[in-house]
């Protein structure tokens, strides 16, 4: 697989050319309902839709491993280009979730309040994503740490004088949300500072001829509106708003998100259903 940067305003734009293989970290689904979160040969997570389809029920365990490498605090007060830094390490990750088509990279420091709030998964290691009431939020792949635990306090610092190196979220739409892929303990340390993370978001972007689809739809939209909606009073003022909603439009589409791949399992639901055994076994023996 090879990745280009494409050349566009904004977020960084990768496209990964190759074949479409599974990448390291990957989701993976079977009968439509039970879905699993895969790093190299092993699950990392497996989660089941409700019988109602209101929400997903997710099982986590042990030894996922970030696809970033750790930041210094002398780099985090640097404060790089961490769209583009984030960009590179997973260009290099051996545990990252790139497979062939375009990425979308870009900072986010608004989210609405429930996202790290009620819908951020502090459990551990089961959860249950509520879709009844419109979950939205974030899911941790380890174990969070204690607000006063050592590391925590030192990244708290980093986030009161503002070097704290952005968290890495990946939008999963099965989820309705996001998979935390980087900085569990910055996002504690932020939240017990009374702050938003700080947050570098990772989605799959519309293939190449997907995004030349819509855009080229925009002409045939714009005929169509201009007899409907420019009839009466001011009509230029009408056609002037048409045109600047087209426009936004046509460039959000380059990075807009496209569904999350999910590849296979392999063994169907039997495999599934025997990684939860296993996963309960675990869990029963930390208990």
């Amino acid at each position: 697989m090879r990745l280009y940067r494409e050349n566009l305003p904004g977020p960084v734009v990768l496209r990964a050319e190759g074949p479409l293989v599974p990448p390291p970290l990957r989701m993976e689904m079977t009968d439509g309902r039970r879905m699993l979160l895969r790093q190299g040969d092993r699950p990392v997570l497996l989660a089941r839709v409700d019988e109602d389809r209101g929400g997903v029920r997710v099982h986590r365990r042990a030894g996922y491993r970030s696809p970033l490498p750790p930041i210094r605090a002398d780099e985090a007060r640097r404060g790089p280009d961490w769209p583009q830094r984030y960009a590179r390490w997973l260009e290099a990750a051996e545990a990252g979730p790139l497979h062939a088509g375009r990425w979308v990279l870009g900072r986010r420091e608004v989210f609405p309040p429930y996202v790290w709030g009620g819908d951020f998964l502090t459990t551990w290691q089961g959860g249950h994503l509520d879709g009844n009431d419109g979950w939205n939020g974030v899911v941790p792949l380890r174990r969070l740490s204690a607000p006063d635990a050592p590391r925590v306090t030192a990244y708290r610092k980093q986030a009161r004088d503002g070097s704290l190196a952005p968290v890495l979220l990946w939008w999963v739409t099965a989820f309705d949300g996001w998979l935390l892929l980087d900085g569990h303990d910055r996002a504690v340390a932020a939240l017990a500072e009374g702050r938003t993370p700080r947050t570098v978001v990772l989605h799959r972007a519309e293939d190449e001829d997907r995004v030349t689809e819509l855009c080229g739809s925009v002409s045939e939209t714009y005929e169509r509106l201009l007899v409907r909606d420019v009839a009466g009073p001011d009509p230029e003022r009408r056609r002037a708003a048409l045109v600047r909603g087209l426009s936004d439009f046509a460039a959000g589409v380059p990075y807009d998100e496209a569904r999350t791949r999910a590849w296979p399992i392999s063994g169907g639901a039997a495999e599934w259903d025997a990684w939860m055994l296993e996963f309960r076994h675990e869990h029963d023996r930390d208990e």
